[in-house]
This record gives C-alpha cells, structure tokens and sequence, in this order.
C-alpha cells in the first residue's frame, strides 16, 4: 500500500480553495456557469479544479491512474480504470456545485485513492471552514487530526438523515416513500460528501441512496466505514466501486441499517 501523506493532500486543497475556490465564490459569471447533459450544473470552477488535481495527484503518485466526474462525461470509459492493477485516484471538485452556484455554504472537495477494488485512503475538504476529514483503511477517519469515535445510536424515530429522491426501481419505491414519516427527519444537503462526513462524526445517522456514481461516494463510504459505520446494499452486499451497483443504505451504526434494511425489503 502507499500511504499518501495527509498534510500533503491538505496543503495541496487549501492552496486550490485559496487560488480557484473561493475567488469565485458568491463572485461567478454568466459565462462560469453551463449544464451539462442538458440537465446537471457544471462550472468553470469544477473543471478547473479538476484539472489542477490530475496534475498534482498524478505527480504524488506517478504512473498512478485518474477518474473525474468531470472527464467522466466527456469519456464515460474511465470507469474501466478501477479494474487495472494500479492505483487510482477518484475526484470530485466541487461536490454540492448546485449550492456553490446559489452561494450556499454546503459544498465540498472529495479525493479518494483505490487499488482495484480497495479503498485505501480518502479525503474531504470545506473550503469555507477549512475543516478537513480523512480516512485510512484499518487505521481509522479523522476530522481536523482528531480520530473519530462515533458513539451515536439514536432510536429510529429519533433519526435524522436523507433518502433518495429518484431512481427507484418499481420494488423498493412504495416502501422508500411510505418510510419517510418514520424518521425524525429526512432533508438533503446536496452535498452528499458532507452527510457522509456529518452522519461520520454523528451529527446525522442514516442516508439512503438509489444511483451511485463513484467520485460522490467512495470518498465518504471509507470515512463512515472507519469511523465505526455501516455502509451495505439493499441486498446485503457490501459496496465495491468496481462494479456497477444502486441502493444503498448507509448508517452511523449497524443495528440502524438492520431496521432500516427491514422497513424497505419487507
């Protein structure tokens, strides 16, 4: 395995906030601002940042490979990547780009590192704050150089988390809709990076997701899965990037996605 130092990747994401983040936030033009697939916001910043990565992460890790979201849909083929004997970086730039957009403060810089099907180490930075959260397999998460140890259980009608908008397949969609009422409280950040890393350190318990494009989850699945999480399919498979797998429930402890499993399978 090679351990990517974290003071490095930190130095390298305060640098790019500082330089292209946040110069633009609140600040952005007209011509700043595209969809892409006629449907998803897409910004000079995402592409910019994006591009500054591919440089510095490939130079920590020379020979290493890079999946983007934003090279992604330009070439949908790099997802064959994660299936090469090298290792490989995922990025996604601005996670939250809607509320980077709108000025809101929820958005996120995700990086994780992977070999096959191996998450090894990843990262989440918040450009606003500067806080920055971080993972390592078998050595556990961490915000701020403080491990994490998340002792939240709250009761099922205590919880507070988000579900999935769309994408259902047929099965699952009247229990999903008929589950909400049971929660404390189900909202969207829209910034996925940032439940994950909230429902991490217990400020959320649950999420649960229908599609999964890997740059928005690999990141936070090794930060919930260290810090004493459970991360599992709805059909009690666990989550591998490698193949191309929906529904997901993601929980700040196991006995939580136990009842959590129940109420949409049965």
């Amino acid at each position: 395995m090679s351990d990517i130092n974290n003071d490095d990747i930190k130095d390298t994401l305060y640098e790019i906030s500082k330089e292209i983040i946040l110069p633009k936030y609140k600040n952005l033009k007209d011509e700043d601002i595209k969809l892409k697939n006629n449907k998803d916001l897409v910004t000079s910043v995402d592409v910019e940042v994006e591009e500054k990565l591919n440089n510095v992460l490939s130079s920590f890790l020379p020979n290493s490979l890079f999946v983007g979201e934003e090279l992604y849909f330009k070439d949908p083929s790099i997802l064959d990547f994660y299936n090469i004997n090298k290792f490989c970086w995922t990025v996604d730039p601005i996670d939250g780009t809607t509320n980077f957009v709108k000025g809101k403060d929820k958005f996120a810089i995700m990086i994780a590192l992977t070999f096959k099907e191996k998450i090894l180490q990843s990262w989440i930075y918040k450009p606003l704050t500067g806080d920055f959260y971080y993972s390592m397999l078998g050595e556990g998460a961490f915000i701020n150089g403080k491990k994490m140890n998340n002792v939240s259980k709250a009761n099922l009608p205590k919880t507070i988390g988000s579900i999935s908008s769309k994408n259902w397949p047929d099965k699952y969609m009247k229990n999903i809709k008929n589950i909400r009422s049971i929660f404390k409280d189900v909202n969207s950040y829209g910034c996925i990076g940032l439940e994950y890393a909230d429902i991490a350190v217990g400020c959320r318990d649950f999420a649960i997701l229908s599609r999964l494009f890997p740059w928005d989850h690999i990141p936070g699945i090794l930060l919930i899965r260290e810090s004493g999480g459970s991360v599992i399919h709805f059909d009690k498979s666990q989550y591998n990037h490698t193949v191309d797998k929906h529904n997901l429930i993601v929980t700040n402890y196991n006995e939580l996605k136990k009842e959590i499993m129940n109420l949409i399978t049965e």
